[in-house]
């Protein structure tokens, strides 16, 4: 079977036209024994030209015996169908719940053929209907899996990261395809629903990421740390906490069935068989988390050649359409998990978000594309080709079509309730400011809120669009604005980690005690404070740098006459550098030049 369609249009516009436009993300993954405070953190960016910032919320709810629960398509809003709702739900702030209970996601696609059309849940409706059910990760993870069971998996590939305040873990799941049967009363349906998947925990004190490529490879098929079975009688020993692998127990039997894999069980890969790795998945997804890798631990230069699409090493070629062999697989790819070098802040997390490849020899601030200002962004398409030979711009980390990232921090040593924290940012990760949103608040920041705005209808009070304003414009002069902006960025960030939250915990904490009511509204209230005041401040940054930038100027306050006229500011004219200059002679010959 041929490699499908990816559901990243940000990632592969030009090669494959027909891609619908949906997300392009990114994970990573700190478990509590990596993290500085002992938190488990995971990151996403949600990366899709068409998807607009706005903070989700689901308040936890109570429903009578029979109510049903309409699905709609996260990509689209297609109506899928209805499923029985359960009895209570909890609450739901973006992609974390009360119980400090995050899901992430990326888009990998995998195999042409795998979605099932007949489904009702797509991936979306997966993570947003589980964070309303579960409260820890291994009950995320028999959540979606019974979901699919009896409603089908509609979406193409997808990888999650799931954490709670204890664990997290990296689940892989892909359709079966469409197997349209008749039963004995008449009745049609897909033989074939449900779904492939299998589930890994990451080690604690281990650090791992996913990006648009699957990353579990083989895995455990036995013992007591591993269950395999997709019914409900075995798939609760996941609850198990010596359990650390689970996968569907007709996984590589489907495989072998279906003329995708030939080789024995033991070194089965679920991520050489459904999504084999080439130059694209490489270069354009797992180069992504080597940035992260490289960041936390050595010798990740071993990888280079692999996480480039350069140096793809195999014993005997990829043969697209092929049963894949393990002589088929790569021998040189990432590991999964890697043991940092040292603990991980949440401010290094968000660092990791707004990579371009800074150190490397694909910086994207270095090389013509990035223009005499230095800028590391390329407007798309990604992939373009010149008498005949196709090119790449990189995918990083940091892109501008983001709709809003975030990074999610489940804390143990806090109320279960109260501890948890989804910081969030909107637009463009390099350019956000990750505010503290508390996932136990009763009340979104109107700034933030749906509703407010969309991709088609600019908002004034729209945190999304005076983000834009920011970014859009430091990508004008790119290296002179942009530290504007970082250093705006570490003020409101280093100050929350360091003053705000420490001084929260101290008075929930007490608050607990006395009136758990009155903690949930005292965080509640800070968050929507601080995005109400992040947002104002960032709409007044915006005259000001626009005042400052003004037609490619520098321009600074200038309070003394100038002869006999007074100039109430002082126009300066940055140069392009010395290297750009150079590169428009070249262009132009002496064109240019005076005589």
């Amino acid at each position: 079977m041929k490699n499908s369609i990816r559901k990243i249009a940000v990632c592969f516009m030009a090669l494959f036209l027909s891609v619908q436009a949906a997300n392009a993300c990114t994970n990573f993954i700190i478990t509590k024994g990596a993290s500085v405070d002992g938190s488990t953190m995971i990151s996403y960016a949600a990366d899709s030209h068409v998807l607009y910032g706005e903070l989700y919320h689901w308040a936890a709810a109570t429903y009578p015996a029979g109510t049903m629960l309409d699905v709609y398509d996260w990509d689209s809003g297609r109506y899928m169908g209805k499923i029985p709702q359960v009895d209570s739900t909890w609450n739901v702030i973006g992609n974390m719940n009360q119980w400090q209970l995050a899901i992430g996601e990326t888009t990998y696609g995998g195999l042409e053929g795998m979605a099932d059309s007949t489904a009702i849940m797509d991936y979306g409706s997966l993570i947003y209907i589980t964070l309303q059910r579960a409260k820890t990760a291994r009950e995320a993870i028999y959540t979606i899996v019974k979901l699919v069971e009896e409603f089908g998996y509609f979406s193409a590939g997808e990888s999650f990261s799931i954490a709670d305040p204890n664990e997290a873990w990296i689940f892989e799941i892909i359709g079966k395809g469409v197997k349209m049967v008749t039963d004995k009363k008449g009745q049609t349906y897909n033989a074939n629903k449900g779904a492939l998947w299998v589930a890994r925990r990451v080690p604690d004190g281990y650090v791992s990421g996913h990006a648009n490529q699957a990353r579990i490879t083989t895995f455990p098929l036995a013992g007591k740390k591993v269950i395999n079975s997709i019914t409900s009688k075995e798939l609760d020993k996941i609850f198990n906490p010596e359990v650390e692998t689970a996968y569907a127990d007709d996984l590589i039997t489907f495989s072998k069935a279906n003329g995708f894999y030939d080789g024995p069980d033991e070194k089965f890969s679920f991520s050489d068989v459904y999504n084999p790795v080439t130059f694209d998945g490489a270069r354009f997804c797992d180069l992504r988390v080597w940035t992260m890798f490289n960041k936390v631990t050595d010798n990740m230069d071993q990888y280079w050649g692999y996480a480039t699409g350069r140096d793809i090493k195999r014993v005997k070629p990829y043969v697209e359409g092929q049963p894949q062999t393990p002589e088929n697989f790569p021998t040189n790819r990432m590991p999964l998990w890697v043991l940092p070098k040292g603990k991980v802040s949440v401010e290094d997390m968000f660092g990791f978000m707004r990579d371009h490849l800074e150190g490397t020899e694909l910086d994207m601030s270095k090389d013509i594309g990035a223009g005499p200002f230095e800028c590391p962004y390329r407007w798309r398409p990604m992939t373009w080709s010149v008498d005949g030979v196709d090119y790449i711009h990189e995918r990083c980390v940091a892109t501008q079509q983001t709709g809003f990232s975030f990074v999610s921090q489940s804390r143990s040593w806090m109320p279960i309730q109260l501890g948890g924290i989804i910081w969030w940012g909107v637009d463009d990760a390099d350019g956000t400011v990750y505010c503290p949103m508390y996932t136990c608040m009763t009340k979104v920041p109107f700034c933030f809120a749906q509703g407010n705005g969309s991709m088609s209808v600019f908002s004034e009070t729209s945190g999304f669009w005076i983000f834009n304003q920011v970014t859009n414009l430091a990508y004008t002069k790119y290296n002179l604005i942009h530290p504007e902006i970082a250093a705006k960025q570490y003020a409101y960030e280093h100050n929350w980690v360091t003053k705000e939250i420490p001084n929260n915990d101290k008075t929930v904490q007490l608050l607990m005690n006395s009136d758990p009511k009155l903690a949930v509204e005292y965080l509640t209230q800070f968050s929507n404070k601080q995005a109400e005041i992040l947002v104002n401040d960032w709409k007044n940054f915006y005259k000001e740098l626009f005042v400052k930038y003004l037609d490619g100027n520098l321009n600074k306050p200038n309070k003394k006459p100038d002869g006999y006229q007074y100039y109430p500011i002082d126009s300066q004219h940055p140069k392009y550098s010395e290297e750009f200059y150079r590169i428009i002679i070249e262009k132009t010959g002496d064109q240019l030049k005076v005589y």
